[in-house]
This record gives structure tokens, sequence and C-alpha cells, in this order.
């Protein structure tokens, strides 16, 4: 079995592939067996899925581990079986390991308790607050890397709620996915020391430049 060509996988379960897709698709619901036509399938139902979760969460709302798990399950629960459950295998992407994955579920609840807790709902502060916000939230979760597949979309995705809770426009995140991108790697590592100075430079960035467009 070959292994899928973003992640070094260790495990049983989740690590399945599609048959016929070359070790390149996750088993999913809808028998997709090409890469490009996943990707597709994907994008389209987190439009769909965020279009959902703009309307359900509004300003006042303060996330929890609990809403994570029922976003990502809104984007991927028609895909994949998995949607919305903590991973059971572990996961590193180009020699970068993330949390074990037995130690994701204690992981989530301090999340909760220290991150989501202490940074939304997002609205009433400043911008640099904002700013400081955003990126800790981010950046955490990206390093716990709950769930199999789609771990930095729904980060994406719950930094856009948290943004729109603090009145800014729909973030264009389209820097980090671009000539930004090797920055942004090393401000999700630099977030092992808690250090959210570098995520937050991108996030300013990443505000200006979708108000400018706005």
């Amino acid at each position: 079995m070959k292994k899928d060509d973003r992640y070094d996988v260790s495990g049983l379960v989740e690590a399945q592939f599609e048959r016929g897709s070359g070790g390149r698709v996750l088993k999913n619901r809808i028998g997709i067996k090409s890469r490009r036509k996943m990707d597709e399938a994907e994008a389209v139902a987190l439009r769909a899925a965020m279009d959902e979760l703009v309307r359900k969460y509004d300003k006042d709302h303060r996330f929890t581990a609990a809403d994570v798990r029922a976003m990502h399950r809104s984007w991927l629960g028609g895909i994949y079986e998995w949607a919305g459950e903590y991973r059971n295998v572990n996961l590193a992407k180009d020699g970068f390991p993330f949390a074990a994955a037995a130690l994701v579920p204690s992981l989530m609840t301090r999340f909760e308790r220290d991150v989501l807790a202490r940074c939304t709902p997002c609205y009433s502060r400043s911008r640099d607050e904002v700013v400081r916000a955003l990126a800790q939230v981010h950046v955490e979760l990206v390093l716990i890397h709950p769930f199999r597949e789609g771990n930095g979309r729904i980060a994406r995705a719950l930094s856009l709620l948290m943004a729109l809770q603090a009145g800014l426009p729909l973030l264009d995140f389209s820097l980090i996915a671009g000539r930004r991108k090797k920055d942004y790697f090393a401000a999700i590592q630099a977030g092992l020391d808690r250090n959210y100075g570098w995520m937050g430079r991108l996030f300013a960035e990443i505000i200006d430049r979708s108000l400018a467009a706005s």
C-alpha cells in the first residue's frame, strides 16, 4: 500500500485508501479515485458548509471543541465516514510530526478551556487583540491536527468565523497558499514554543488584504 503524498501515516482504519486510487485518495463514501476529483469534491462541500456555518454562529458565540468537530462533520460528512471524529492515526507532514493521536482528545479539551474560552467570541477587541486571538487559535488547532484530513481548512474556517465576529470581511487566505506558504509553515512551527508573533504578522497582512478587497 502506498502512502498519501502529503502525509506520512501510521495506523490502520483511517489509513485505508480507495481501491484503484494508487494510494492517493482516502477511502470515501462516494468512490472517488482521482486526487483532482476529490480536491474538487472537498472544495464544493466546503463552500456549502461555510454558507451554513456563517448563518449558524453569531458574534456572541463562544466556540468549543464540539463545534470544531461539528464543523468538520458538516463539511466532510458526505465524503468520509470518520468526518467529525478525532483521528486514530499519527500524522506528520514534510517530516514535521503533529500531536500523537492518543493525545488528541485531551489536547482538544485543553484547547477549548485555555484558548477558545479566552479568544472567542471575538468581538469588542482591538485590532491587535483580534490578530493575537486569530493567530493563537489557528496555530494551536493546526498543531493538534485533530482530524485525519482537512485540518488546515478547518482552522481557516474557524479563523474566518472569528473574523466575522470581529466585524471583519471574509478573510482572503490566498497569501498563505501562494508565495508565503513557507512563512506559514515556519509560523506553525514557531507555535511549538508558543511564539504566535509570526502567525500574527501573517494574519495582519491577510486582514489588510481582505479589507482592501472588500
